[in-house]
């Protein structure tokens, strides 16, 4: 039915009056009983009677959306980050009334946020804001004005082009400098380009020694992921598991898993003499140094996990050799055109000179 829609479990109504665009909840999740209330609304406004649309008055506080809305995402993957951005929030807006919340204070709190944190942190922060009010319009807790205007405020442009990879020495200095626990971790990273969660995290049921391949449940695109074992990883594995005590590959005398490695990561770091260099640099070194082998993109994308090719186009230039062999590929099929041309056309003149033909020939012998 033209004018009725649903927005999440909710059914709207949307139609006008004299001209005037009306847009309301029905108070219902059945859309029979939503379908009646359109036709009311309609019927009205066929009538020229304006609709007395009950407006939400209730203050809400930011904290008090953002109580409710932890509680949703406590379903979603993200819960762990979702409630670390929105601790931020309330810091900074928690005694607010949403409704106060407008452009101009919004994009205040960014310049101020940009003094401490890059602009894809305070992007991503801003759209937790934007997510969190959208769900407060949908519960209807707010109303939907108050989400017109802080859909006003634009994110900002990000720059997030940083690749710092290692050379093959660097490589194994910095393996050399690691502790012992850390060694087979930094290891696993540079030959699987795994992320530090998934490396972290990995479990002995993920790692198929018969078939050569780790398999990684659902990850940070949402989807699984197959990696396959080289023969160094093959005997890390191997011996590791000879001593494991633990459902999970790596983990400290206890036998918990490690949660983070930064301390003795930029330990190592130190001692190996290696600058602005973060653990997620080890996943660039692995992709960098398949593309510049030669690995074409597509696999290294499939390897990586990305969910687009965009995000594997960064290590693009990486590869110049494609781009070479593309132009002496035309090169080469211009030039073998050009010699059939001038045969044939040489062809042709001796055909018209039988005296030129002989001379030819004679030359040839």
């Amino acid at each position: 039915m033209s004018g009725l829609y649903r927005r999440g479990k909710m059914y709207w109504i949307d139609y006008r009056v004299n001209g005037r665009r009306y847009r309301e909840s029905t108070g219902t999740t059945k859309r029979r009983e939503a379908e009646y209330v359109h036709a009311c609304r309609t019927k009205e406004a066929n009538e020229g009677k304006t609709p007395e649309i009950k407006k939400i008055k209730k203050v809400v506080k930011l904290f008090e959306l953002a109580k409710d809305y932890l509680k949703w995402t406590e379903r979603q993957k993200v819960h762990r980050t979702k409630k670390v951005w929105v601790k931020q929030l309330i810091e900074s807006f928690g005694n607010f009334d949403v409704k106060d919340l407008k452009p101009k204070i919004i994009e205040q709190w960014q310049c101020v946020r940009l003094r401490y944190n890059k602009p894809s942190t305070v992007n991503r922060l801003t759209g937790c804001l934007k997510h969190m009010v959208n769900k407060g319009v949908q519960w209807e807790m707010l109303p939907e004005e108050i989400l017109r205007q802080v859909r006003k405020v634009k994110l900002l442009e990000e720059n997030n082009k940083r690749l710092r990879f290692l050379t093959v020495e660097e490589c194994q200095t910095l393996i050399d400098c690691c502790r012992d626990h850390l060694k087979p971790i930094v290891t696993v990273a540079l030959h699987t380009g795994m992320r530090k969660g998934e490396v972290l995290g990995l479990m002995w049921e993920h790692i198929d020694l018969k078939h050569g391949f780790i398999l990684l449940g659902i990850t940070k695109n949402g989807e699984r992921r197959e990696i396959p074992i080289n023969t160094t990883l093959e005997f890390l594995f191997k011996d590791l598991l000879e001593k494991a005590k633990s459902e999970y590959v790596f983990t400290d005398k206890n036998g918990k898993h490690y949660s983070s490695v930064k301390r003795s990561f930029n330990t190592a770091c130190r001692k190996a003499g290696i600058i602005n260099f973060r653990f997620h640099d080890l996943r660039h070194t692995f992709a960098s140094h398949l593309v510049m082998a030669g690995i074409d993109l597509t696999s290294v994308k499939e390897l990586l996990g990305h969910k687009s090719l965009t995000m594997t186009l960064r290590y693009a230039h990486l590869a110049p050799g494609h781009k070479r062999r593309a132009v002496n590929t035309l090169d080469v099929l211009l030039q073998d055109r050009q010699e059939v041309e001038c045969d044939q056309t040489v062809s042709n003149t001796l055909q018209k000179n039988p005296k030129q033909l002989k001379t030819t020939l004679k030359i040839f012998k």
